[in-house]
């Protein structure tokens, strides 16, 4: 079974962020790296495919994807963490780098395929609850003086430094209120949850450029491409074939327009179908960010979901159609233009994709 597992790097403690120079310093080493290996070595010496990955950097280190063909989770997150360490130990650059998150994210259906593939004495049980208690029993909290913790501090208050930045909002809109000292949402985890969508917005535009990057290099459409894609994989499957290099280049442009809204007041709500779309991933983003330095708290959640509520673009009549992907880019309304390189649809750099003869 293809897992899907999630490693999270960061440089040593009080290391500086990474600029734009740096991070494509490490993206390229680990994707040196990658491109040597034969094979992943599981446990007991059990072979496991690595099938692809995709890797970002971003200021605060890096994020991979990696793609493993194994017979169970627990296999696949073993052999994962394995050879991130090994490629980590020897690149020079990397060496003193730790590793703070290796897992894969499953949903209920997935994860019970996976525990039911664990054959053995030692398989895990079948009942999450049991397999919960398990893991419970076996990991101690982290001490208060570990890495892990103070790693975790020193992303909340890096988030909450971050969080007067979305300046087209007040903590209002993640559910906050001042005058309210019974108001279900604290003004720290309202911080937490502002900062996390400024500290996304890096991750988001990065990954479009990226994605851009891999199309340009394996294209011409995602549908054609045998790449593997980190924002474009989340657009709507079945239109893969409309997703070309132009497409991306203006949804890259919507990004950095929208992104860039988001810190100049006013904000008044997204312009067009792919600034929802966008707003999504944004939010997932920083959703994630939350919950890899344990700060997604319930508070917390509550404050991305009623900023998400706040986002709510104006109700019908909508011009976009879901079903064409060159409307996602058409203005809601008169009054609030996208771009004039996204709006272009006919642009005369666009690549007509043309069937080759066999």
């Amino acid at each position: 079974m293809t897992y899907v597992v999630t490693v999270a790097m960061a440089p040593p403690q009080g290391a500086p962020e990474l600029d734009a120079l740096r991070r494509e310093g490490v993206v390229f080493l680990l994707r040196k790296g990658f491109d040597s290996l034969e094979a992943v070595e599981g446990p007991d010496g059990m072979e496991v495919d690595l099938l692809d990955d995709v890797i970002a950097a971003h200021p605060g280190g890096a994020l991979l994807k990696l793609f493993v063909d194994a017979p169970a989770l627990e296999f696949a997150e073993d052999a994962a963490r394995e050879v991130v360490t090994e490629l980590m130990e020897r690149t020079e650059a990397l060496s003193d780098w730790r590793l703070t998150r290796c897992a894969v994210e499953l949903n209920s259906e997935l994860l019970q395929e996976s525990l039911d593939a664990a054959d053995g004495p030692d398989a895990p049980p079948s009942d999450p609850a049991e397999r919960a208690k398990r893991h419970a029993a076996g990991t101690a909290p982290a001490p208060q003086d570990s890495p892990g913790h103070s790693e975790s501090q020193a992303m909340r208050t890096r988030l909450r430094e971050l969080a007067p930045t979305l300046t087209a909002f007040t903590l209002d809109a993640f559910g906050h209120d001042e005058s309210a000292p019974e108001c279900e949402v604290g003004r720290e985890a309202a911080e937490i949850a502002a900062g996390a969508v400024v500290y996304a917005i890096d991750l988001l535009v990065d990954e479009l450029f990226t994605d851009l990057a891999a199309l340009e290099d394996d294209g011409p459409t995602v549908a054609r491409s045998n790449a593997t894609f980190m924002i474009l994989d989340d657009l709507p499957p079945h239109l893969a074939d409309a997703y070309t290099v132009l497409f991306t280049r203006r949804l890259t442009v919507t990004a950095i327009t929208l992104t860039g809204r988001l810190t100049r007041p006013p904000f008044d709500h997204p312009t067009c179908l792919a600034e929802e779309l966008l707003l999504k991933s944004l939010l997932n983003q920083a959703e994630v960010t939350a919950d890899l330095y344990s700060l997604l708290s319930d508070e917390v959640t509550q404050a991305l979901e009623t900023f998400a509520t706040t986002l709510h673009p104006p109700t019908p009549p909508h011009p976009a159609t879901p079903e064409d992907p060159d409307t996602w880019f058409t203005p809601y309304t008169p009054a609030s233009p996208v771009h004039p390189y996204a709006a272009n649809e006919n642009d005369e750099n666009d690549e007509t994709v043309a069937e080759l003869p066999e």
